[in-house]
């Protein structure tokens, strides 16, 4: 952990009661002098870090942007996801930025968010708007031992982290629409996407993006998906914290992979089955070329979908573009 992000972590534990310059030079190792410049440094970035006699430093206001080592002070120390963090200003994808560092060997767990994307993507091709400020846009690497077939559990284990990062930090319960939308109303305020490098029986690493839109306001989206999307900020009619977002999401992911990692993916998939709005329901799935129509059942023991369909035979279903019948597809 650096010195930032060791001094926001004990600026955090000591809440009001504040630390002194002495005690976070004796815990860093560092001069008082030392201190006294990364404190400088943070309030540079927007960090309203007062300093008084009595009390000595004491965090009173952060700003609304993501920072690496604020994000990093947020987190516990034995995570797996989350255990390096990247920010960038803009890019391109978090996932091609995320699929370069699995193509040279890093360690699973790095979690890289953009302010912005010049080229952020969801399923199938589609683009996703990724304003800048305005949203979180990450992507998170994983290397999990998993057949290529089970991949699945990924995109529920990440609906399920997302829901509960979202009904965490703000109260709402948002919708989850099979395979990867997050929903309020029916209408789309997040997605997952999951890019997959593998052999034929090894998953070689994944790449877990996800999109949330925080901060959007309907001017913000283009108009042909105005009245199929929506943010949190629009739901909760107000802003939300994006760091503190981050950070609970991360945490969330953390802890749902850990459940993937040692066998306990059912209860994610109970979960999962409780927040899912297309169980139930008259569905259409087009896979390719092929469409298939029937209701919505249950998830099988990998994630994947049973579908039964009007001729009675159940089809088992890894992806696909989902329109919940008498609906709009998002």
């Amino acid at each position: 952990m650096s010195p930032d992000a060791r001094i926001l972590s004990a600026l955090r534990r000591t809440g009001d009661v504040g630390t002194s310059g002495a005690e976070l030079a004796r815990d860093l190792g560092i001069s008082r002098a030392a201190v006294w410049s990364r404190i400088e440094e943070l309030r540079k970035l927007g960090y309203d870090i007062a300093a008084s006699p009595h009390q000595g430093y004491v965090l009173r206001g952060t700003p609304d942007r993501l920072h690496s080592d604020d994000l990093i002070s947020r987190l516990p120390a034995d995570r797996i996801l989350g255990r390096e963090i990247q920010v960038f200003l803009e890019t391109s994808s978090t996932n091609d930025i995320v699929d370069k560092l699995a193509r040279d060997g890093v360690e699973e767990g790095v979690a890289v968010f953009a302010e912005a994307q010049s080229q952020g993507r969801g399923r199938l091709g589609r683009r996703w708007e990724s304003p800048a400020g305005k949203g979180l846009w990450m992507s998170v690497l994983l290397r999990p031992s998993l057949h290529p077939s089970a991949a699945t559990q990924l995109t529920v284990m990440a609906a399920v982290a997302v829901a509960r990062a979202i009904q965490n930090s703000t109260g709402l319960v948002p919708d989850i629409k099979w395979p990867n939308d997050l929903l309020f109303h029916g209408r789309k305020c997040g997605g997952i996407l999951l890019e997959l490098g593998a052999e034929l029986d090894h998953i070689r690493h994944i790449v877990l993006g996800i999109g949330l839109d925080v901060n959007l306001h309907a001017s913000d989206f283009p108009p042909a998906v105005r009245s199929l999307a929506t943010s949190l900020a629009s739901e909760l009619g107000r802003s939300v914290d994006r760091p503190a977002l981050a950070a609970q999401l991360l945490s969330e992911l953390d802890s749902a992979y850990r459940d993937v990692r040692t066998g306990r993916f059912a209860a994610l998939a109970d979960e999962w089955e409780q927040r899912c709005t297309t169980l139930g329901h008259r569905i259409s799935i087009r896979t390719g070329s092929r469409e298939i129509t029937g209701t919505a059942e249950s998830l099988d023991e990998q994630g994947a979908l049973l579908v039964r369909t009007e001729h009675g035979r159940l089809e088992r279903i890894v992806g696909g573009d989902v329109t919940l019948l008498g609906t709009s597809p998002l």
